[in-house]
């Protein structure tokens, strides 16, 4: 039986607040890169979604604060990729289940 609203609430919002975090189109662009290309610069991204650096940069730090994807220096840039084979598994369904 799974567990009632009622019963945990606190577990309600924090599920409903990740599903907020993936239903913004750009953040799904930059999740669905990473799982099909395994990671990706923010220049790359940045031409993926035809977007500013900044507004990239924003859309990445509130997925590493999900713990979503994780970033490794690279030289002067970073890399991003899925933060672990789990959270993969997990995103890389749901994004199939959509497109």
């Amino acid at each position: 039986m799974h567990e009632k609203y009622k019963d945990n609430p606190p577990l309600y919002h924090k599920k409903a607040t990740l599903l907020k975090l993936l239903g913004h189109p750009q953040r799904l662009c930059i999740l669905r890169t990473l799982c099909s290309e395994g990671s990706a610069t923010v220049t790359d991204m940045q031409t993926c979604l035809d977007e500013k650096q900044a507004v990239v940069s924003q859309h990445l730090a509130k997925l590493r604060k999900a713990k979503l994807i994780k970033a490794q220096r690279e030289g002067t840039s970073m890399r991003y990729s899925i933060y672990d084979e789990n959270t993969k598994k997990v995103l890389s369904g749901i994004i199939n289940c959509i497109f």
